[in-house]
């Protein structure tokens, strides 16, 4: 047993020595990267690193952060119900819609990609176009607005389905589906410009190989040789797709008011917000914030898991 640790030493050693010769040799390689790394350090690692520090604390901004251990971990898990209300919007959420925008995205980023370039140009604008124009999701507050003269209520009192209108953003029977179908409608956004560039970038040569070895439909065309080739894009895709899952606060507020009725529309971003903008508890934000990066760091390693077996 001694043998074996003093050898797995050596070998550490020497990987070590062997990493410093060439972190020598390939010093200006590393000169060019340090301001990238250094404002990648400050500005996205350190950032989460004091979240995590600040998680074990009772932190209120006024007053010096006081180590509390896991308590705000307990609290959250057992004393506070809303909390477990939010858990479960945002994994509807992202069970619902992101699955369902990330194969859409794909989708009619393929369809798109058949299409002439002129085409292809312009639908590429038209299908991102809801991503990038801010607050876009408002226009569906005047859809289903809470009276006769909300579009979606004035057809179904016309059609004689209902006699009242429906209260669409203060019923909790109503108010979670309608954000999933605004989400979903919004979800076009990088991960679809990254598939059409994917494909654009897949070399043709390999779909007349494919064809000489037995390939006989685009299905398996797309699984054995177009996804293969798009396993990069694919990732980033999904780690956006999560991203936007799991992230979603702006359109539940704003749509459904702050706080919703009997917080049927919470998600854990809210309550994130809730606790940090508006009671300025930070280190109780901090462990809720602590949460929601765990989870998507684990639905990463799944996704990123279930792509490196695409087209095996």
């Amino acid at each position: 047993m001694s043998q074996f640790l003093n050898d797995y030493i050596k070998v550490k050693k020497h990987n070590f020595r062997v990493g410093v010769k060439k972190a020598r040799i390939s010093k200006s390689c590393y000169l060019f990267l340090a301001p990238y790394a250094i404002i990648f350090t400050m500005f996205f690692v350190m950032p989460v690193v004091i979240s995590i520090f600040f998680s074990f604390t009772y932190y209120n901004i006024l007053e010096a952060p006081r180590f509390i251990g896991l308590r705000n971990y307990i609290s959250l898990f057992l004393e506070d119900d809303i909390f477990l209300i939010s858990i479960k919007n945002t994994f509807m959420i992202a069970i619902l819609t992101g699955p369902l925008g990330y194969i859409g995205s794909f989708l009619f980023a393929w369809l798109i990609n058949e299409l002439p370039r002129w085409v292809r140009s312009v639908a590429v604008v038209i299908f991102y176009a809801p991503s990038i124009a801010g607050n876009c999701y408002v226009i569906f507050s005047v859809f289903f607005r809470g009276d006769s003269y909300g579009h979606i209520n004035a057809l179904l009192i016309n059609w004689g389905i209902i006699d009242t209108p429906i209260l669409f953003f203060t019923n909790p029977q109503w108010m979670l589906p309608i954000c999933m179908v605004v989400i979903l409608w919004m979800s076009l956004g990088a991960g679809f410009l990254s598939f059409v560039a994917g494909l654009q970038g897949v070399d043709k040569s390999q779909y007349e190989a494919g064809y000489m070895d037995g390939i006989k439909n685009r299905w398996q065309e797309l699984w054995y040789i177009t996804l293969p080739n798009m396993k990069p894009m694919l990732m980033f895709g999904a780690v956006m797709s999560i991203t936007q899952a799991f992230g979603v606060c702006d359109v539940t507020m704003a749509l459904c008011g702050y706080p919703s009725t009997d917080y049927a529309a919470r998600t854990i971003v809210t309550h994130l917000f809730d606790y940090g903008f508006s009671r300025f508890e930070m280190g109780y934000a901090c462990s809720i914030a602590t949460i929601l990066f765990l989870i998507m760091i684990l639905c990463n390693k799944a996704i990123q898991s279930f792509l490196s077996r695409v087209g095996t």
